[in-house]
């Protein structure tokens, strides 16, 4: 599923997860979902070429002040394991996905 629509439902799904997600849900508490969603979107599309273009912040500057730990970040990348398991993504695919994810590890952790 490589098309734009394709693209778009993935990142909404693993927003979906992140919101019922015990382990990080509380970072999602007062926000706007739909704000999320696009922003988290429109940053996949940036990473698969795709038609939008990501105005949103850097990943640092956007986890600034969430402290978020390891095992938040396990959970972070496990729903999105989840949502292209969901969407039948191949094994190749999802490698690149959690690879991009995880390289984002510095930026995100404790900050």
């Amino acid at each position: 599923m490589r098309s734009a629509d394709g693209v778009a439902a993935i990142a909404c799904d693993i927003v979906d997860c992140h919101m019922v997600n015990p382990e990080i849900n509380a970072h999602f508490v007062n926000t706007d979902e739909a704000a999320i969603k696009k922003l988290v979107v429109d940053f996949f599309y940036l990473g698969t070429g795709g038609p939008n273009q990501y105005e949103g912040r850097d990943m640092k500057s956007a986890h600034l002040g969430m402290n978020i730990n390891e095992r938040e970040l396990i959970a972070v990348l496990d729903d999105a394991l989840k949502a292209l398991d969901a969407a039948g993504v191949d094994q190749v695919s999802r490698n690149e996905v959690l690879a991009i994810f995880y390289s984002f590890k510095d930026e995100i952790l404790f900050q």
